[in-house]
């Protein structure tokens, strides 16, 4: 990574953004950080600013905007070198419930990032794609070069972004590349809210003590990487030296799928650690929902042959350090 250069988090108070800020920080860099606060928090940000102390914060600068309004997005990536596209709407129910809204974020907000930085003079832009392009395809481990038809308009608008960038390329030589990122979890993650993703909810509910609900028959299976190694990945793609034909989309996962029953197991076992009442517990079983995947793992063979990319955490180091941070800083949904 260069000595000190000038980075644009978008989505900084929400869940990867705030850890891409925080890591950014404490490798001394210059950072600022979008968010309209529509799924980010302040106390996000708050956590960072405690963690990385008063030199490296007096780096940060907070600005509230919307990706999806040309003018916040001008504002915002004036003076960046670097771009790390995390600000998305990122729930696949919520985008079957309201497309609209869906688009206007993450596909109309990307292009925004990209006119934007294009204008600008950014070096890269790093966007987060998703496990979700895949879609039907049945292959597994998913490979980049193969996907199927998309299951959800969060699905759709993920790969428009990674056509629009493609497109970029080829018109424009502008430099952007797209991480397929595959389950992420890890400390902030918000476990309130209908669409809050699996891991927090459940810790959630073992550490209140309510029922954990499964949807299907628990052998759905996903690839849960903990967000250290997303982290890793948009450092590593924000400045490795990409010759022309190098792929511009790498997936982001640890390569192994786990059931949500085993994933259940696994934590209830961290939480009965500090209440061993959560031992006995039993899930409860719901239908499939609609858009969701059946079973999604990551083959990482080409993001470690382009970028040498490591996972820097395991699953078990991070669902046990997850279920610390929720245990010690329960946030009651």
């Amino acid at each position: 990574m260069p000595s000190v250069s000038h980075w644009l988090v978008t989505g900084a108070a929400g869940f990867i953004g705030s850890h891409l800020v925080e890591e950014l920080l404490r490798r001394d860099q210059v950072v600022r950080g979008l968010d309209n606060l529509s799924t980010g928090r302040m106390s996000n940000l708050e956590d960072v600013r405690r963690r990385v102390g008063a030199e490296r914060w007096s780096r940060f600068t907070w600005m509230e905007g919307d990706i999806a309004r040309p003018s916040d997005v001008e504002r915002a990536v004036a003076g960046a070198e670097y771009v790390l596209h995390q600000a998305a709407l990122g729930s696949v129910p919520k985008s079957v419930e309201d497309p609209r809204t869906n688009h206007e974020s993450n596909v109309t907000g990307f292009l925004n990032m990209l006119l934007a930085s294009r204008a600008a003079g950014v070096r890269r832009v790093v966007y987060a794609s998703s496990s979700a392009v895949y879609g039907d395809c049945t292959e597994s481990p998913a490979r980049e070069e193969r996907i199927g038809a998309p299951l959800s308009p969060y699905a759709v608008s993920k790969r428009m972004d990674e056509e629009y960038a493609d497109v970029f390329a080829r018109c424009y030589g502008f430099e952007a590349v797209g991480l397929r990122y595959f389950n992420v979890f890890g400390p902030r993650q918000d476990p309130n809210g209908a669409y809050a993703a699996v891991i927090p909810r459940w810790i959630d509910a073992l550490i209140a003590g309510r029922t954990v609900e499964i949807y299907g028959d628990g052998e759905t299976t996903r690839d849960f990487c903990p967000v250290e190694n997303i982290v890793h990945a948009n450092l590593l793609a924000a400045v490795a030296d990409l010759p022309r034909e190098a792929p511009r989309v790498f997936n982001v996962g640890l390569g192994g799928g786990t059931t949500l029953n085993t994933l259940f197991g696994h934590l209830r076992d961290e939480v009965a650690r500090s209440r061993p009442e959560v031992a006995a517990v039993r899930p409860a079983y719901g239908p499939f929902r609609a858009g969701d995947v059946r079973h999604s793992c990551a083959d990482a063979s080409r993001i470690r042959e382009w970028l040498g990319f490591k996972p820097v955490k395991d699953l078990a180091t991070g669902l046990a350090e997850t279920a610390r941070w929720f245990a010690n800083a329960h946030i009651p949904a």
